[in-house]
């Protein structure tokens, strides 16, 4: 498989991931109706409109017109040839505005993909019904919510090269326009696995951040409307907590919409942010992603890391990791349960280099903070290939694991950032 190496030292060998995120690459783009706006963090807006389109909304039954301009990225080669790709985005859109954000892939026989729907998105749902597009393949590959995959990687057919394009709509004869400020897209190959090496303690032992701890378990039939209510919920919970983190929470006029009789209101409120109305849940990777970023001065990926030692970088340098793994209740000991996906936040780690996480699948607030055995962790968040309860073999998640993290950073954050790859 090639390998490149950054000036950080850092060998992608199984994961590339890209951002375009300043005016230079920006302006690396072709523009139909859209321009670059500069300021402290340099987007694509609204200019003259490239024109208007009527855009059916299936959850809502109405038809909308919609004035529109383009972005699209210049085609990018990957570091490596992938078999998955998810793309990630961080955007400002005020009422009256959404966007759309769609990736094309290059296969290695020269072959392209369709544009595919990443993702029909506004921060607020009273304009459109924020959503993944079911249904998308061309034979080769396909969406997977919030994933672009080979269909068959045992075959050899890979994604060499990515090209993102921006969609970007208001109200017609409006002025309001939405700002995207960071596109990302994760390609990566990594192979078929049921175990994964174990790495060895290291620059973040004895390192705990002080996360905020916040119970998915409390919310349990609280709007059963964003996916059965809060015992689905770990997503959005775990976003909220390194939101918190971070210094943020929602306004007071949006925790006025939560009943008051509710307990931690501001996980609703994320819930309700980050529900995919195709998918209908609230784990859409790039859409809470999405959300953390609405937050001033606050960016946000999703990636994928090789290992603990990733993870303990970041750690080190005061970043916390969201982390999604599936496991039965024998694989991971002390979590008393076992589950098909479940998103909990990494904060650091004991002397012994086992993981201390704030896990949202707690009984209360006060129960969240767990630790967790160091190889039993890194297994079952790396590895692709896992057997259910049933014996089946299903997937993993491959060290999917989004990351939250300021627009001001200080060198060591800087540092942290750029030897996992993401930066």
């Amino acid at each position: 498989m090639p390998e490149s190496t950054s000036p950080h030292g850092y060998t992608p060998a199984l994961v590339d991931f890209r951002a375009w995120v300043g005016r230079a690459d920006w302006a690396s783009g072709d523009f139909r109706g859209a321009r670059v706006v500069d300021g402290a963090r340099p987007g694509v807006i609204i200019g003259a409109p490239a024109g208007i389109v009527d855009y059916h909304n299936p959850y809502t039954g109405k038809t909308t017109s919609w004035e529109y301009a383009t972005w699209t990225s210049p085609v990018r080669e990957s570091t490596v040839p992938s078999t998955e790709a998810v793309a990630s985005w961080n955007a400002h859109t005020p009422t009256g505005t959404w966007i759309t954000v769609e990736l094309r892939g290059t296969y290695n026989d020269g072959g392209v993909t369709p544009f595919y729907v990443m993702g029909r998105w506004a921060a607020g749902d009273q304009d459109i019904k924020r959503a993944s597009v079911g249904g998308q393949t061309d034979g080769r590959s396909s969406i997977s919510t919030d994933t672009l995959a080979i269909d068959e990687p045992a075959g050899g057919l890979r994604l060499v090269a990515y090209q993102l394009r921006l969609t970007l709509y208001r109200k017609p004869g409006e002025d309001v326009t939405p700002t995207v400020w960071r596109l990302g897209v994760m390609g990566s190959d990594v192979p078929d696995r049921f175990e994964v090496p174990a790495s060895p303690p290291g620059p973040a032992r004895n390192r705990e951040l002080g996360v905020p701890r916040y119970s998915q378990e409390i919310h349990k039939g609280q709007y059963p409307e964003y996916d059965n209510g809060g015992e689905a919920w770990c997503s959005p919970t775990s976003s909220e907590m390194v939101i918190e983190y971070w210094g943020h929470r929602p306004p007071p006029a949006d925790l006025a919409r939560v009943d008051p009789s509710y307990s931690d209101p501001q996980i609703c409120q994320a819930a309700r942010s980050t529900y995919d109305h195709q998918y209908k849940g609230c784990g859409n990777w790039p859409f809470n992603a999405a959300y953390a970023a609405t937050y001033r001065d606050l960016q946000s990926v999703v990636t994928r890391l090789g290992s603990l030692t990733d993870a303990e970088r970041l750690i080190r340098a005061g970043i916390p990791i969201i982390t999604s793994q599936s496991f039965l209740k024998t694989e991971l000991d002390g979590a008393g349960y076992g589950t098909a996906g479940h998103l909990m936040t990494v904060i650091g780690f004991t002397a012994d280099g086992d993981v201390i996480a704030n896990d949202p699948a707690s009984r209360s607030d006060a129960a969240v903070r767990r630790i967790y055995k160091r190889r039993q962790f890194e297994n079952i968040w790396l590895r692709t290939k896992r057997r259910n309860a049933e014996g089946k073999v299903v997937n993993g998640s491959g060290g999917i694991c989004y990351v939250y993290f300021p627009t001001r950073l200080n060198a060591a954050q800087r540092h942290a950032l750029a030897t996992t790859g993401i930066i």
